[in-house]
């Protein structure tokens, strides 16, 4: 337990921030989801624009705290690539 104020105020800015990055993590979690679900169906052309929502959505999330650069731009190439490759 904070036994300080500036501990306390600390406390209450990590709850916040995680709960943030949740919020952020939750939503991108969910449109790469969308992604793959839209190429499971074969809805090619919907699939190439929720890509790019995602794409979007994980850069932002990238600058973020919530998920490092390099994970970000991973999983960004391997959608990329689920969606190009169903193009085919």
């Amino acid at each position: 337990m904070a036994n300080h104020k500036s501990s306390e105020k600390r406390a209450k800015q990590d709850t916040n921030r995680r709960m943030i990055n949740k919020v952020k993590t939750a939503k991108t979690r969910t449109a790469v989801k969308a992604v793959r679900e839209a190429v499971a169906k074969g809805e090619l052309k919907e699939a190439q624009e929720l890509l790019v929502k995602a794409q979007s959505l994980l850069a932002k999330l990238a600058k973020s705290p919530a998920m490092k650069k390099e994970t970000a731009s991973r999983k960004t190439s391997r959608l990329a690539k689920l969606v190009g490759s169903a193009s085919k």
